[in-house]
């Protein structure tokens, strides 16, 4: 395997600039992974190599003085979320419905990281109108986790994660209305940044949502930092959109010496898989080791009552435009697709708007107390070591140390942090599991405090270097027969 595939983007850009390494070199060593594992891992729904050729030579040409300068992404492979869109490309959303697709704008959070230099070579795969934690549609088939193909690889910016795991890019991105670019981000052992609500620009209607965000994700916390850079910041289309811009940290982030942090193994009353447990527990000892104070807390943010205010909430809004799509297109939804519209509305039980304002605030109450004496909370992003490959899980749940969770978004204790929205959230790797998946851990800062997530984020990268040892690379374990 050639290694150039696994590179960050901070040291591509860095050998470039020095000219000891030609994007048209990193870009042709992702295109030749891909070649490789594709038909195994299926992350990559649309590719576009021979174009992206062509850029990296162009970026190329901008490294050696000629035309203009550099821009900050200049020359690195990215790998764009089908539900994004690309003016000219396919807008397919992972249905049947719109297989004919084809985009006639690109949004504001996809342009900003091509005004950067940034190519496309790919575009990743999401379930359906990405409403799952898995990802496998009608429309692309199954991605599988390149750490153990018999499980998913999360959703709903699956393919994302598998294409960094898997090294057929290098940087991805991802969105978020549940836990999108975080659920990923632990069950593919990456890194996904969930941006306070606001800070990136959204396409209208959604952009009203604060449940919805597009944030980026990365093999690192250093490239996932330079990627919020480029697509955060105030948008004339998005009246949500927050000013000013603000810039976090490209040459590093500030020791954690002496930091509060809080640890929660199961926010309360989640059930929480032993294993996954453990590793957080073990991130919070390396983070100490960092020079952290961190404490073990009792912390109750109610399971019921994240599920039934997030039901609540879709049921007055995502829900109509899954409800509207399964009402004309019976036959071509997935069947999670149709079971969906019910489900949640079962959960929402005909509440009304101040229920759900209501349950919002009781669900924050103690979370804001706690950062009032912390800087950051450490728990664990899913309470289970993952969902077997291809499983719709319409007629059952799945069961959590014990505990039978049915819907299964019960393990998505990522919920809490929509419903919290405000609150920046980081994912990274916190171990693996015994079945060989990744496990993952969410650091929440306070309310627009997003330095502090990514400062306690590379502190955990500096103790526990998931990028640099190789048995936390998937290359051997692909299955590619």
């Amino acid at each position: 395997m050639n290694e150039l595939c696994y590179m960050s983007a901070g040291e591509a850009l860095a050998l470039f600039a020095r000219r000891e390494l030609s994007p048209l070199e990193l870009m042709r060593a992702v295109i030749d992974r891909a070649e490789q594992v594709e038909p195994a891992v299926n992350a990559l729904c649309h590719t576009f190599f021979e174009a992206a050729l062509d850029q990296a030579r162009a970026a190329e040409q901008r490294y050696g003085g000629r035309g203009d300068p550099p821009r900050p992404l200049e020359g690195i492979p990215l790998a764009v979320k089908e539900e994004e869109a690309v003016t000219g490309q396919p807008w397919t959303h992972g249905s049947l419905i719109h297989r004919d697709t084809i985009a006639d704008h690109t949004s504001t959070f996809v342009q900003r990281a091509l005004d950067a230099g940034a190519i496309i070579h790919a575009r990743t795969t999401a379930p359906e109108f990405s409403c799952a934690a898995f990802t496998h549609s009608r429309l692309w088939g199954v991605t599988r986790n390149p750490w153990n193909p018999d499980y998913g690889v999360g959703g709903s910016s699956g393919g994302s994660g598998a294409a960094l795991a898997s090294g057929t890019t290098v940087l991805a991105s991802g969105s978020d209305i549940g836990g999108s670019i975080r659920i990923p981000a632990a069950w593919c052992g990456v890194v996904g940044y969930k941006p306070p609500y606001g800070r990136v620009p959204q396409e209208p209607p959604f952009n009203l949502d604060t449940y919805c965000h597009c944030g980026p994700m990365a093999r690192t916390v250093a490239d996932c930092a330079l990627y919020e850079n480029v697509v955060a910041g105030p948008d004339p289309r998005d009246i949500v959109s927050l000013r000013p811009a603000i810039a976090l940290p490209v040459g590093g982030f500030e020791s954690i010496e002496g930091m509060r942090i809080a640890v929660s193994l199961d926010l309360g009353d989640w059930p929480v898989d032993p294993e996954i447990r453990a590793n957080t527990l073990a991130v919070g000892a390396a983070l100490a080791e960092q020079g952290a104070v961190v404490e073990q807390v009792d912390l109750l943010v109610s399971q019921a009552d994240v599920m039934r205010a997030t039901a609540i909430h879709f049921e007055m809004g995502f829900n109509k435009l899954i409800a509207a799509a399964v009402e004309a297109h019976p036959d071509l939804v997935s069947d999670y697709v149709a079971a969906l519209p019910d489900s949640w509305a079962g959960l929402a039980g005909g509440a009304t708007l101040l229920d759900s304002y209501e349950l919002e605030a009781r669900i924050y109450a103690p979370v804001g107390e706690l950062l009032e004496r912390y800087d950051a909370l450490v728990c664990p992003t899913v309470a289970s070591r993952g969902l077997l490959t291809g499983d719709d899980y319409v007629d059952h749940g799945i069961e959590v140390d014990g505990r039978m969770l049915e819907p299964y978004a019960g393990i998505m204790m990522t919920l809490a942090f929509n419903v919290m929205s405000r609150c920046p959230v980081l994912a990274a790797p916190s171990g693996h599991a015994a079945n060989g998946l990744p496990t993952g851990v969410q650091i929440v800062g306070r309310t627009y405090d997003e330095l502090t997530p990514f400062r306690v984020g590379a502190a955990l990268e500096r103790a526990r270097p998931w990028l640099d040892v190789p048995e936390r690379r998937p290359a051997g374990q692909l299955v590619l027969d």
